[in-house]
């Protein structure tokens, strides 16, 4: 993560940028008086909002833990998935 001044990320905006979106890491810029911010790419915030969602459910979020789970352990199947046939999610 890098940290730059509202000063330095200004000079240099276009980069940061560019640098946030290449790289996939948040930017914090600060300022001198007020609160700091962060910039990060949209497809990053949008990641985030996305898993913040499917983790908003107690439920959900424990079947996905457990099915992260189940893959660290070497439980995981693969399937083909038959887009014409309606099937039941076990």
């Amino acid at each position: 993560m890098n940290i730059l001044t509202f000063s330095e990320a200004r000079a240099g905006l276009k980069a940061v940028m560019d640098d946030v979106c290449t790289d996939h890491s948040p930017t914090v810029i600060t300022r001198q008086s007020g609160e700091a911010v962060v910039m990060l790419s949209l497809a990053d915030f949008n990641s985030i909002e996305e898993t913040l969602y499917l983790l908003s459910s107690p439920n959900n979020a424990s079947r996905l833990l457990t099915s992260f789970e189940q893959l660290k352990a070497g439980k995981a199947r693969i399937r083909e998935l038959d887009r014409n046939e309606e099937s039941k999610i076990e």
